[in-house]
């Protein structure tokens, strides 16, 4: 059997972070995988490498993807997957377009269980304001961004679940996570078009 793995995808403030806590207060199995990151602001939960560390591991093939956003450069390490499935670990994943969704579940063959966090715009707005965001214009931007993408691979079904943060709490996500992870990733759903 190939081992499970959790891909959380999401507007900011959607509750990638909170969700992936819980998932692991609840069973301690369930492990965020740090993204390499190489530029400048937060670095909780990521692994801080430069770009020089960064190009080594692109060349020898242990990068599985890697995107562009707020200024910075975020990667996958292949190796750091493979560490966490070694140690009976799910690995949980977040990703913020669906075309390096796809491209993860495409290069590492787990059985990747994808779920989409989704709030509304101005849910984002407030969130990100209360938990004192310095640059919320640029989390409303991402926010619009993520529904774009949406809207652009709309006819392309790739998550298993839907889950809207704003009408439930974190302990109920983890916990449909599990069980959706625990039932197999199965056929995966279209967005609903009241979503976008």
């Amino acid at each position: 059997m190939t081992s499970p793995g959790v891909i959380l995808y999401g507007p900011p403030t959607s509750g990638k972070d909170t969700t992936t806590a819980e998932l692991s207060r609840l069973d301690d199995r369930y492990a965020l995988l740090p993204k390499l990151k190489t530029g400048s602001g937060r670095s909780t939960g990521y692994r801080l490498v430069s770009e020089e560390e960064r190009e080594k591991l692109r060349s020898s093939g242990r990068l599985v993807v890697e995107t562009h956003r707020y200024g910075n450069v975020y990667a996958i390490d292949r190796q750091d997957i493979a560490d966490l499935v070694d140690a009976d670990r799910v690995p949980v994943v977040h990703m913020g377009n669906v075309a390096d969704l796809q491209r993860l579940r495409a290069a590492v063959p787990l059985a990747w269980t994808s779920v989409l966090l989704w709030v509304p715009r101005e849910v984002c707005a407030k969130r990100s304001e209360h938990r004192g965001d310095s640059d919320t214009p640029k989390r409303l931007r991402a926010w619009d961004e993520t529904l774009a993408d949406l809207r652009a691979t709309a006819e392309t079904p790739v998550f298993n679940a839907i889950i809207h943060t704003d009408q439930t709490d974190a302990t109920d996500t983890a916990r449909r996570i599990i069980a959706a992870v625990a039932a197999g990733p199965g056929e995966p759903i279209t967005v609903p078009a009241d979503l976008m």
